[in-house]
């Protein structure tokens, strides 16, 4: 006889009956914590103290997941979430805790963290130092936005991803963007809904910079030229640069090309692109104005300005610079960190600042950095950083280290400190976890932990960033 497949339901992914739980804390996302049957149960959107109705998401043997569906008991520390898009849109997961509440959470969290994972057996108090901290909203000066083209209503839709989804959330303002960001978004969704080739429109980057608002906007196909032209009274109107990115993520200033009215189309091709150098890049500033940074659209850089200034400054003082010093910034981006340190070393004879990045478009632009503020110290090189560095010309005896990996964490360019050798490191992580895992390299070789600072770079979110000094046979 023949037999059938029938697949089982999956009991895992079953809603429960509805459950009344008590809050204990919050894991290190964000999540409140409760405890069922023996098993901890993690709840989005719940704080410690609370006694909430619940139902459960997905379970799995030693724990479950649950969506909150009443507060019977509220938090003192729960507030009101500021944002109109909150519990839609996917960021901004913690707008309904106090802010002290919040940075009081990310650092037990990141002490938590580094207790469990490095080995050590305890945080003592002195080497914690005041976090890093800016204010709550407006303090992020680049964001990018995606479209949505339905293609059964031809409408456009501009926004932010949906928690935990791929749907667009569309939006009109945003309070954690730069106010001159989030001010030209519903200006844009208006135009890009206009436009005749919006169903070739990408995404939308926005950035804040020193000297403007730029906003980069991905093309994939041909633009009518009267597209074009839109675009350009647009970014006029506004007082913004705006830039268009092909498929290749060559960019184009819709101000240096305005077709006229017998042009059918534009399309952003080579033949039609201007030279980089032609195009206006954004900038900021570091070390109180003395040093200026240029980067590309689309290249990382910090989104917190205020945050960021703060974070390079300690840096540069917990190295604390020497004459003759050969100092190593691994992982070092557009020269964030780099800049500021051989800045600080043009007063100390010999000292050599040398940066690695494994993306060459960032390398040039830090060595394009280097020759615009005059520093003559300091050198770029590119490499693989998570690969064999043996044969690199820059390896050897270094004084200081610094790193600000990727959340992956520099696990494999640790295994190099034995050729190194620095005096003091100072590790940057956006992953405490990666951190605490990567301390225990440094712990085992003889390093001592001697300053960890927890950096709040996304008040209102769950995200932890952390800064940690380590110095030899202290």
């Amino acid at each position: 006889m023949a037999q059938f497949f029938k697949e089982k339901a999956n009991k895992s992914k079953q809603l429960s009956s509805k459950l009344s739980l008590n809050v204990t804390q919050l894991d290190h996302l964000g999540a409140g914590m409760a405890q069922h049957q023996g098993k901890v149960v993690f709840i989005a959107q719940a704080l410690p103290g609370e006694r909430v109705t619940a139902q459960f998401t997905d379970q799995k043997k030693s724990f479950a997941k649950a969506k909150l569906i009443k507060i019977e008991q509220k938090s003192p520390q729960r507030i009101d979430a500021s944002c109109p898009h909150y519990g839609h849109c996917g960021g901004c997961d913690l707008q309904h805790l106090a802010l002290d509440a919040q940075q009081t959470h990310k650092q037990q969290s990141l002490n938590e963290l580094m207790v469990k994972l490095s080995g050590s057996d305890s945080i003592e108090p002195q080497v914690q130092v005041a976090p890093l901290v800016s204010a709550p909203w407006h303090y992020r000066r680049r964001a990018r936005l995606a479209t949505f083209f339905n293609n059964n209503d031809k409408s456009l839709k501009l926004g932010f991803r949906a928690l935990s989804s791929n749907q667009i959330v569309p939006i009109e303002q945003c309070p954690v963007l730069a106010e001159p960001l989030s001010a030209l978004i519903h200006p844009f969704a208006v135009l890009l809904s206009r436009l005749k080739a919006k169903a070739s429109l990408g995404h939308l980057e926005l950035t804040q910079a020193d000297n403007g608002t730029f906003a980069v906007l991905r093309v994939t196909k041909v633009l009518p030229a009267a597209d074009v032209r839109v675009l350009v009274s647009f970014a006029l109107t506004h007082d913004i640069h705006l830039l268009l990115q092909d498929g290749n993520g060559e960019l184009t200033d819709v101000s240096t090309v305005v077709p006229s009215k017998s042009e059918p189309a534009l399309q952003v091709k080579p033949e039609l692109q201007v030279k980089p150098a032609a195009i206006t890049l954004p900038e900021y500033s570091l070390s109180q104005g003395q040093i200026n940074c240029q980067f590309t659209p689309g290249n990382f850089v910090q989104v917190n300005a205020e945050v960021n200034q703060r974070m390079v400054e300690q840096a540069v003082n917990w190295l604390d610079l020497q004459v003759g010093e050969r100092v190593l910034d691994l992982f070092c981006g557009v020269g964030n960190f780099s800049l500021a340190l051989a800045n600080r070393g043009k007063i100390l004879a010999g000292l050599e600042v040398i940066g690695v990045e494994g993306v060459p478009e960032m390398v040039q632009q830090a060595r394009d950095n280097a020759k615009r503020n005059n520093l003559g110290n300091l050198s770029f090189y590119h490499a693989d950083l998570s690969a064999d560095l043996s044969n690199e010309k820059w390896l050897g005896k270094i004084d200081k280290l610094l790193l600000d990996p990727a959340r992956a964490g520099a696990f494999e360019s640790l295994q190099w400190l034995q050729k190194m050798k620095p005096k003091k490191v100072v590790y940057v992580s956006c992953n405490p976890a990666s951190l605490a895992r990567d301390s225990s390299v440094l712990l085992n070789q003889g390093y001592k932990l001697t300053q960890l600072c927890m950096i709040d770079m996304f008040p209102q979110t769950h995200h932890i960033e952390a800064m940690a000094l380590f110095e030899i046979g202290s």
